[in-house]
């Protein structure tokens, strides 16, 4: 998945795309540990269709589908103290909420402290991760789960979950490429408005 059309300076300009794999998060925090001193500075977007081992919050378990929803996790490298990135979990639900209001004027809630919702049920989820050397941010991974087209849930969660299309199913399939490349857009801006270097 390339993402072309994002219409942002750092955020979103080197994705790697995969299929299938085992989590999003957890590859993003061996690439980060194995980067090079010249690559430590990039921003990378790992995006997959299809997650085997998702990870949310609590350790519990984040079900992807297959090329229907959003799993993906950026890895930053701000330049900031850890004071600076106080209420970011809630900063980065509401560039969410934001794109998806702005593309389709859907209107998501956020359930703190790291959950979105639509209709009463859980539509994605945000996992946070920063690793700091004293006051310094050394990296920061941001995860995202969202659920976008799929309208199949399995009967744990199929009162508690869903999706855009579920929700809206007037409408045609909803775009993953179109709704990352707003979100990126949105998330950059309000980390630049925080002064946070990227």
């Amino acid at each position: 998945m390339e993402l072309r059309d994002v219409k942002t300076k750092i955020i979103g300009k080197n994705v790697k795309y995969f299929k299938e794999i085992s989590s999003t998060h957890i590859y993003a925090k061996e690439l980060v540990i194995n980067m090079l001193d010249k690559e430590k500075n990039k921003s990378v977007v790992v995006i997959a269709d299809k997650q085997t081992n998702g990870i949310g919050t609590k350790g519990r378990n984040w079900y992807t589908g297959s090329g229907k929803n959003i799993a993906m996790t950026i890895i930053l490298n701000p330049k900031c103290k850890i004071k600076q990135l106080e209420n970011l979990t809630f900063e980065i639900a509401e560039s969410m909420q934001k794109a998806i209001w702005d593309l389709y004027n859907i209107k998501l809630e956020i359930k703190e402290p790291n959950d979105l919702m639509l209709n009463n049920k859980k539509i994605g989820g945000i996992l946070t991760e920063i690793n700091t050397i004293g006051e310094k941010v050394n990296y920061l991974l941001i995860s995202i789960g969202f659920n976008v087209n799929e309208e199949n849930f399995s009967k744990e969660v199929e009162n508690i979950a869903t999706s855009l299309k579920k929700e809206h199913k007037d409408k045609q399939d909803f775009s993953r490429k179109e709704i990352i490349a707003e979100f990126l857009e949105r998330l950059e801006e309000k980390l630049l408005e925080k002064r946070i270097g990227l």
